[in-house]
């Protein structure tokens, strides 16, 4: 079997993944189980290594909930989860409605027409560029602040506003995270957020921005993580929607797609370093590039 390669960048990608999920149905009483069985073939020839594998999912049908699940939550982590719902929300004014990350030159250019071309391309900017790339800011950013290192704060800080590839890019992820850390230290003063935000020393972007806050609310970094990453790809998606067009529906089933994704893509990003950063998706940067000289343009990046 050959599977049929379709990746955003235009150039081979050897490293080609498709999602299969194999059910098995089985009725007991009252209760139906959908059973995932997981199944990995790989197959191997000069030019490409391609492995299928399903993904294993389990959905239940009035199922008592376990007598031990907790159904309380303390006081700080009903306060972590009520902001990080509300500064990641698409109703927080960052302006994150205005930027496309050069999804709109790819409407425009043919490379995403369906909802199934979006959720390729997206999929690659998460695991192989950007949303990768922003995932370790975040990280770094939480923990340099927990451990109060202000000189490595400062550097992430610096390297994270010179990675990006276009000047719209560092527009839209400037702009961001300036607005993101003002809103936040407005709505919501704490002790030592001016020190950490004085310490970065510069321009500090987007996917720093919610990591340094987050950490200075004590907020935990993988709920924070988890946050950030299912907010800029929801703003990908709408970016997407409004530009293909896309209805309601088939935008939520190109988020439920990811979610598997989001959450590979947070846990690279935990076992990261700055060593680790890196992007592979040219056609995307050069989207963003592209953009700048865009005749007509519903976004500003």
């Amino acid at each position: 079997m050959r599977p049929r390669m379709r990746r955003m960048t235009g150039m081979v990608t050897p490293g080609i993944t498709m999602r299969m999920i194999i059910t098995m149905i089985t009725p007991i009483t009252t209760i139906t189980t959908i059973t995932a069985i997981t199944i990995t073939i790989t197959t191997t020839n000069i030019a490409i290594t391609s492995t299928i594998t399903a993904t294993p999912m389990l959905m239940t049908t009035n199922s008592a909930v376990p007598a031990d699940t907790p159904d309380t939550m303390s006081e700080s982590e009903m306060a972590a989860l009520y902001r990080l719902m509300t500064w990641l929300s698409p109703s927080f004014p960052v302006g994150a409605f205005s930027y496309s990350s050069g999804i709109e030159w790819a409407v425009e250019a043919g490379d995403i027409g369906d909802a199934a071309s979006l959720h390729d391309w997206l999929a690659a900017m998460l695991t192989d560029g950007s949303g990768f790339c922003d995932a370790v800011f975040v990280t770094q950013a939480h923990r340099a602040v927990r451990s109060h290192d202000d000189g490595a704060l400062r550097d992430i800080a610096e390297l994270a506003a010179a990675f990006v590839p276009s000047r719209e890019r560092q527009l839209e992820t400037t702009t961001q995270g300036r607005a993101f850390v003002e809103i936040a230290r407005a709505a919501w003063p704490c002790d030592g957020l001016d020190e950490v935000i004085a310490a970065c020393n510069g321009a500090i972007v987007y996917p720093v921005a919610v990591g340094l806050v987050s950490a200075v609310h004590g907020i935990a970094l993988q709920q924070a993580l988890h946050a950030f990453l299912h907010a800029v790809v929801s703003n990908w998606i709408s970016a997407g929607a409004r530009l293909i067009p896309l209805g309601q529906t088939d935008s939520q089933r190109v988020l439920a797609q990811l979610e598997a994704d989001v959450a590979a893509t947070a846990g690279r990003a935990l076992a990261a370093t700055l060593d680790d950063l890196g992007s592979a998706t040219f056609r995307a940067d050069l989207a963003s590039l592209r953009h700048e000289t865009q005749y007509t343009r519903l976004f500003s990046s």
